[in-house]
């Protein structure tokens, strides 16, 4: 295990432009069913880099106010994780491999992602491995999974982006995040305007449970209230990160986050369309 290696790796990932990184040792994820395990696709993998970049508040904002949905679309689900996150993570994949090291370097897909293909062997897994990002990205340290489920960080919420990299480095993982910003909060339930966030069941990563709600997903396929259609897999999930109940959890963890605003996120009322599909101010902020 080399701790040089590991903070140089840091560095260069920070300077390639990452505002987040977090690593595991393969050892975190036994248990993983294989068709979902990092060795799956890299059988001599030792080290699990999962990157992070963040989406700018501020991409939000057109949503927020219901006049401008574009720069979320354009860049926090496209240019941010497709260009700007990509190239970061090619970069630091080449810094690996300049130090004799294969790096494999893993975009993001949705674990619901169907399998596409036959196994090319007795006993292999199906083409395509998907590993579960959130999953992963909590095992290397860099945050804790919140109550909708996605991965949520001291610094941004859960307003970033991942990619990943598998590596034979030996590389020092970093400690488990005890990151803790739900809590007892409700604020993404109560800011869903069709009723689709349902009650918390555990969700166990390395021993510890993460209340996570059960969301009734045809609802969320039908909402209008800055959710966008997954555009990797019509089996996956909406986009939810400028959705009602993500934008409620943007005003109701703000205090707790590393990042600070010289302003609110929220100036007025917020917009809903519920199942009417009659748009409606709430009376309150």
């Amino acid at each position: 295990m080399s701790d040089k290696l590991t903070t140089t790796l840091k560095t260069a990932a920070i300077t390639a432009g990452a505002d987040l990184v977090g690593i595991a040792d393969i050892g975190r994820f036994v248990g993983i069913d294989p068709q979902h395990h990092p060795a799956s696709i890299f059988p001599e993998v030792r080290s699990v880099i999962v990157l992070g970049k963040r989406v700018v508040r501020g991409c939000l904002r057109g949503v927020e106010e219901g006049t401008h949905m574009q720069a979320l679309n354009v860049y926090a689900l496209n240019w941010v994780p497709d260009r700007f996150l990509a190239e970061t993570t090619v970069a630091v994949a080449s810094f690996l491999e300049d130090h004799r090291y294969e790096s494999v370097p893993i975009p993001f897909l949705p674990i619901e992602t169907p399998t596409m293909g036959v196994a090319v062997a007795e006993g292999r897994p199906l083409p395509n491995v998907i590993i579960d990002f959130d999953d992963a990205a909590v095992r290397a340290g860099l945050g804790s999974l919140g109550a909708m489920g996605v991965l949520m960080t001291p610094r941004f919420g859960h307003r970033q982006v991942l990619q990943m990299i598998l590596t034979d480095a030996e590389l020092t993982p970093d400690p488990v995040s005890t990151f803790d910003p739900c809590e007892d909060c409700g604020s993404c339930r109560s800011g869903c305007p069709l009723q689709a966030i349902g009650e918390r069941h555990p969700v166990s990563i390395l021993g510890r449970d993460y209340p996570v709600a059960v969301v009734d997903k045809s609802a969320c396929n039908r909402c209008r209230n800055g959710a966008e259609p997954n555009r990797y897999h019509r089996a996956a999930s909406p986009h939810r990160m400028g959705a009602s109940c993500m934008r409620a959890c943007v005003c109701a963890i703000a205090d707790k986050l590393e990042d600070h605003f010289a302003m609110s996120f929220r100036h007025r009322p917020a917009w809903k369309i519920g199942q009417g599909g009659v748009p409606e101010m709430e009376t309150a902020t």
